[in-house]
């Protein structure tokens, strides 16, 4: 009698069962404070045992916070790669199209990701999570071909990136409306908005904001 094929178990790789870990644990930190999550809920989420869980993490629930929010903190800052081929607000676009996909197929991660900062007080994860938005910022630089910023106009972008974090946030919490098109058209528009507030008051930026005029002319009426 000829036996049915039973599939054979596979033991995942050191990369993937941190990946699994980390996933488990995001899932988790999105949607509750961190010192009410504890390694026994990461285990049980992941479907392991918590000795394992140890065996990757030794540090503890902290060092696994802080694992997991640099994953989430790498797969976002490869949303800001754009090559320079196009106009500089045609690579903002695709830019922010990458972003709210991030967001949408990742919501409990960003959220987790976001909240970092100010749930969990220790200078490292202050620092990942600062650090996805400083690297946001320099790209945009970048994809404005500025390579210099003078303060005014740094500060005019982290305001701007601000702003996209709290609409991405609202935006989830109200079922993902309006469209991400939508949504990134509008996030252009505002960036191009606040651009032209600083310009009043820094040559720089108005220089940056008659030069996406030139390669954005907008059309006749």
């Amino acid at each position: 009698m000829t036996q049915s094929a039973t599939p054979a178990y596979r033991r995942l790789s050191v990369e993937e069962r941190k990946t699994q870990l980390l996933d488990a644990a995001l899932s988790l930190f999105a949607h509750r404070a961190p010192e009410d999550v504890s390694l026994d809920d990461v285990a049980e989420a992941a479907g392991v045992s918590r000795p394992l869980v140890y065996r990757y993490f030794p540090g503890g629930k902290q060092q696994l916070y802080e694992a997991a929010l640099g994953s989430a903190a790498e797969q976002l800052n490869q949303c800001f790669d754009e090559p320079n081929e196009t106009s500089a607000l045609s690579r903002l676009s695709r830019v922010l199209d990458r972003y709210l996909e991030f967001v949408d197929q990742h919501d409990t991660g960003f959220s987790a990701l976001l909240q970092g900062g100010s749930v969990v007080e220790t200078k490292r994860t202050t620092a990942i999570v600062d650090g996805v938005r400083r690297s946001a910022a320099e790209h945009i630089y970048q994809h404005m071909e500025i390579s210099e910023p003078g303060a005014p106009l740094r500060m005019t972008v982290r305001m701007w990136i601000a702003a996209v974090e709290a609409a991405s946030l609202i935006w989830l919490d109200n079922d993902k409306q309006p469209p991400p098109a939508e949504l990134r058209d509008w996030l252009v528009e505002q960036f191009v908005a606040v651009l032209k507030v600083t310009a009043g008051r820094d040559p720089q930026t108005a220089a940056l904001v008659a030069t996406l005029a030139e390669e954005n002319p907008v059309p006749a009426a």
